[in-house]
């Protein structure tokens, strides 16, 4: 072993642990080791070790750092399964939030007389949902994580109960506004916990888990909301999660030791010094951006939000990197292209994964004529994959903290192929077993690949952005689906239009008044492709156009997928340690020919 050290060109240090090339120091419990790295232990290394960490482990038998098996926090088995438990209902409550509205949306909008605006019924939620997330990643930086969680988990169920005691639009618009907050809160709290109380060889299993208690929410949230409707009432389906979610927000407070302090938390100091060092002028535009964004991409696209969310996004990033003394976003991340790049992708990649939530549904009802009722349980399969993708690979793979690269890239390459095949199988001549069987592969690398991604973002991002880095991808990924339905809408109501016109003008030679109105109602309504009283060949022509548009829409995706592959691949596979590593290896270089040279 001694050999191995010195044929490194490293030297061994009296308690057994290797000195990085071109350093003299003790190295740092967190620095990344390769299977070269000699891991010998003595009684003063250990020492050394549990000055750092809570409690260690010993070297595995393959070789990989013990750093794999030791989390920065330990809790008891009970508070741990407490945590897990707790976590996984509050990400189930708001995963139902975003699925069961859609199901409760006529009542509420005639009980409220707000049928023109029911849209917002969504939108405001999934606005203030992700003009949050960042926002709870940056305070979890400087306030106790364990503090942080009871605000997410009070202002959810503060919401819920605004919410249900609604009786006008706004009041209602209010409490989806602080449901979405706490539930975005919710999420990038959630992402600290994992990465704070797992090991970096089980992280991607609890990250798997995460989004299995997300698609587990999406799938049952409509089937609970439009079983119990009708029933309870829709105010009732509000008011019930507030206890729940104050449960679940107590139990994570009180399961997490007193003692709990992030390992990127600020210095410490009083309440008064926490408050002045958060960059408000940066919280303001970074939120007014995001609200702009999709405000701009809501509904009808409007350029005018859009263009001032791209003014006050210059103005955040000039603050953040000439102004804030500790920006919400950290200037380490905002010069890093990887972690850039990786934001984009994923709104890309999830804008087309929510075209396959939105249309697969209609596909079901308007091409092959499920029922209404029923058209909804064509996303089971997918969100099935969906969490099974997630957890396979966090389980089976995502063992190590490192670089994934080629598994992102090769989990895109999988998604963009099931959804091509999927565009090809939206037909009614299609068995539907393969149908099923396509979209549940498709949920399979959805999965794969978030899981994928996020665990190659904290691979390229610096260990002490971590929490905002991951924050930032998780509102990347609550844009697209206010991006996929604004613009996927556009594509498939205009690819429709122009086939029922088009085919209604070969029956007649000219549409007609009757004609147009029938257009315009199987476009709002695919129900009526098969529920309409139409004719034989104007179901034809209903059903050709729709599985057409359908068609249409699902191969832009492809495009929009393989756009976004390159966006990950352009990412890179060296994170801020392998930079260090290759330059120690370079001033190792330079200066044995300068030996040599002398």
């Amino acid at each position: 072993m001694t050999s191995q050290v010195e044929s490194s060109g490293g030297s061994p240090s009296k308690d057994g642990l290797r000195e990085p090339i071109g350093s003299k120091d003790t190295p740092s419990i967190n620095d990344s080791a390769t299977e070269e790295t000699p891991l010998l232990r003595s009684a003063s290394g250990s020492d050394i070790i549990e000055s750092i960490s809570s409690a260690t482990s010993e070297p595995s038998e393959d070789g990989d750092s013990p750093d794999l098996d030791t989390p920065n926090q330990r809790v008891s088995r009970g508070r741990a399964v407490a945590i897990v438990l707790s976590v996984y209902l509050l990400i189930f409550l708001q995963a139902t939030n975003m699925s069961g509205i859609t199901m409760a949306q006529s009542t509420i909008a005639a009980d409220l007389d707000s049928y023109e605006n029911a849209m917002w019924f969504t939108t405001a939620f999934l606005v203030a949902m992700s003009s949050s997330t960042p926002l709870v990643g940056k305070l979890a930086s400087i306030f106790s994580p364990r503090s942080m969680v009871l605000v997410a988990s009070a202002l959810f169920a503060l919401g819920c109960f605004v919410t249900s005691q609604a009786r006008s639009f706004s009041v209602f618009i209010l409490g989806r506004v602080i449901t979405g907050m706490g539930g975005g809160g919710s999420t990038a709290l959630a992402i600290v916990l994992i990465l704070e109380l797992t090991t970096k060889r089980k992280r991607g299993l609890y990250v798997g888990l995460m989004n299995a208690g997300f698609t587990t929410g999406v799938s049952l949230g409509a089937v609970v909301f439009g079983g119990l409707i009708s029933v309870t009432g829709w105010r009732a389906l509000f008011w019930a999660q507030v206890p729940l979610a104050l449960i679940a927000g107590l139990a994570i407070y009180f399961s997490i030791p007193a003692s709990f302090s992030s390992s990127h938390r600020s210095k410490e100091g009083s309440l008064l010094a926490k408050l002045k060092r958060i960059d408000y002028p940066g919280a303001i535009f970074l939120t007014s951006t995001v609200v702009l964004f999709l405000f701009g991409l809501s509904n009808n696209i409007q350029v005018i939000p859009l263009l001032i969310s791209l003014v006050t996004l210059i103005i955040f990033v000039l603050i953040e990197c000439y102004v804030a003394a500790d920006p919400i976003v950290p200037i380490a991340v905002i010069r890093n292209r990887g972690a850039l790049l990786t934001c984009l992708a994923q709104l890309g990649f999830m804008a087309a994964r929510w075209a396959v939530l939105f249309y697969a549904p209609i596909a079901a009802l308007a091409v092959r004529g499920f029922p209404p009722a029923a058209s909804g349980s064509i996303l089971i399969p997918t969100n099935l994959g969906f969490g099974s993708g997630g957890l396979l690979v966090g389980w089976l793979h995502i063992r190590r903290a490192g670089s994934f690269w080629l598994s992102c890239v090769v989990s895109f390459v999988l998604f963009a192929a099931s959804l091509f095949v999927l565009s090809l199988a939206s037909t009614p001549d299609v068995p539907i077993a393969v149908y099923v069987v396509v979209v549940f592969l498709n949920g399979l690398f959805t999965g794969a690949a978030l899981n994928y991604t996020l665990a190659h973002l904290l691979h390229l991002t610096p260990p002490e952005t971590h929490y905002v880095a991951t924050s930032l991808l998780g509102t990347f990924r609550g844009f697209a689906g206010s991006f996929g339905s604004a613009i996927g809408g556009g594509i498939f109501a205009r690819t429709l239009r122009e086939s029922l016109e088009k085919g209604f003008e070969g029956i007649d030679g000219d549409p007609g008044r009757d004609r147009a109105e029938l257009i315009r109602k199987l476009i709002g309504s695919p129900a009526l492709v098969y529920n309409g009283g139409l004719g034989a060949r104007e179901h034809e022509i209903a059903v050709q156009g729709y599985a057409g548009a359908i068609k249409v829409l699902f191969q832009a995706a492809v495009v929009l997928s393989v756009i976004v592959l390159v966006v990950q691949a352009a990412t890179g596979w060296k994170g801020p340690a392998d930079k260090v590593k290759d330059s120690g290896v370079e001033d190792e270089i330079d200066g044995a020919g300068g030996d040599q040279r002398q």
